[in-house]
């Protein structure tokens, strides 16, 4: 089964932590701080794959993750970066945020190559904070955090035309004969599975068409397959309704182009109002009455600008006038590919999973209480018995907004703040 829609988990590496050490050398009483900086976490990247066409890998692994940063060593020695993961895609692929459905990147066009969540810092080993007043410090920065995202991938087909018709019109023979591409054909009275694609060669400057299946009434309420395939028409700059002249099904030819319309129209008002054309099918059986559907089809569309052409997908008669007129259709276009504009940015959209605090009032025991698991972190890589460290942590309070909040919140100098079971007095 062709899989176009995937749902992963992503998460790139933690930085390593920076490392606590001094000096011990023969006849050296006291050696400086030679804590090593940690390596940087490995990003997420995202790179399309010209081989791959369908999502059907996502569908057995879901979970991606990339290497995490080592501590710092002695001897001022940096700790290794983690390892990047390279996840394949193909081209065409949007990736958007699960959530809010938002845009992140469209692999598509010139983006190939993408990085998408960044690893995490490696943090300072205790060598960066000596100073002259300070040339023991007991402490190091710890590695940034990890980020991570549950991700939605959907593969939007890339092609010029999209080929739109009910089942059994006869779009899988029309694209066998105008392309290289070799779809199955029978028939069937249910949707062609997969969108099919194909190259129309055209002196040299030929364009992509593409046969979108599932397209009945309801499709974009998700009856049949119709909603699973709508997306793939999203790129597609001209549509051509394939309609059967010949009414083998039974089937209105005119009621039938309304139809598919009205789901365009209810699925995404943009794409039922790009250029369109009519090609009148089957005209081989159509006999009489044939010419008579044609007048009845270019009397109803000639006002909306729709031309009509009569054409027999099986013997090809009048199939290069249709394909004559879909490329001078696209060369008044833009010629530029379709590609979807971010609209979620993990950089700064994305909140790290340690990063909410909370601060709250203790009456029973009159205490201000501060509470976050990247406190709680902050706290164990802090050496607050020195006048550096203690600095270095209330640095770190008025930076993330903690001070402020206390302030707004009424503490007064003198009173008590606990964090962790730590409890201080509050001086500005």
């Amino acid at each position: 089964m062709f899989a176009d829609r995937a749902t992963i988990y992503v998460k790139s590496g933690k930085g390593g932590d920076g490392h606590v050490s001094f000096r011990r050398e023969k006849f050296v009483a006291n050696g400086g701080p030679d804590g090593g900086d940690g390596g940087k976490g490995g990003d997420v990247i995202f790179a399309v794959d010209e081989g791959l066409n369908t999502l059907t890998d996502f569908r057995h692994i879901r979970k991606y993750q990339a290497g995490n940063g080592e501590e710092g060593g002695k001897k001022n020695c940096r700790g290794r970066n983690g390892e990047d993961i390279v996840i394949k895609v193909p081209e065409g692929t949007v990736i958007k945020e699960a959530e809010s459905g938002k845009v992140i990147v469209d692999m598509s066009g010139e983006n190939k190559r993408v990085v998408l969540l960044k690893g995490g810092k490696g943090g300072n080993g205790n060598q960066h904070y000596a100073t002259p007043s300070m040339q023991v410090p007991r402490y190091a920065q710890p590695g940034e955090e990890a980020k991570e995202l549950t991700l939605m991938l959907e593969l939007k087909v890339i092609a010029d035309v999209g080929l739109v018709g009910f089942p059994n019109v006869g779009k899988s023979t029309f694209l066998a004969r105008v392309t290289n591409a070799r779809p199955k054909i029978a028939n069937y009275h249910f949707t062609t599975l997969n969108p099919n694609l194909g190259v129309v060669d055209m002196d040299g400057s030929g364009f992509v068409i593409a046969d979108i299946p599932g397209l009945i009434e309801g499709a974009s309420q998700g009856v049949g397959l119709g909603y699973e395939f709508l997306r793939h028409i999203e790129r597609t700059k001209v549509l051509i309704h394939m309609v059967d002249a010949a009414g083998t099904e039974g089937r209105d030819p005119i009621a039938d182009v309304y139809a598919i319309n009205r789901e365009l129209e209810a699925y995404n008002p943009e794409i039922a109002a790009r250029p369109q054309v009519i090609a009148a099918n089957k005209m081989d059986a159509a006999g009489e009455c044939g010419e008579e559907m044609i007048g009845k089809l270019r009397a109803e569309f000639a006002d909306k600008g729709i031309e009509v052409f009569p054409i027999s997908a099986v013997s090809g008669k009048g199939v290069n006038e249709l394909l004559h007129k879909v490329q001078g259709m696209l060369k008044e276009l833009d010629s530029r590919p379709v590609v979807f504009e971010p609209e979620y940015f993990p950089e700064t959209d994305l909140r790290l999973p340690d990063e909410p605090y909370t601060v709250t009032y203790d009456k029973e025991n009159g205490e201000y209480v501060v509470e976050g698991p990247r406190i709680e972190k902050m706290l164990g890589y802090t050496n607050l018995e020195s006048e550096k460290g203690f600095t270095f942590f209330q640095n770190f309070l008025k930076e993330n907004g903690i001070l402020e909040e206390l302030e707004a919140m009424g503490i007064q100098e003198g009173e008590t703040v606990r964090m962790y079971g730590l409890s201080f007095d509050y001086y500005k």
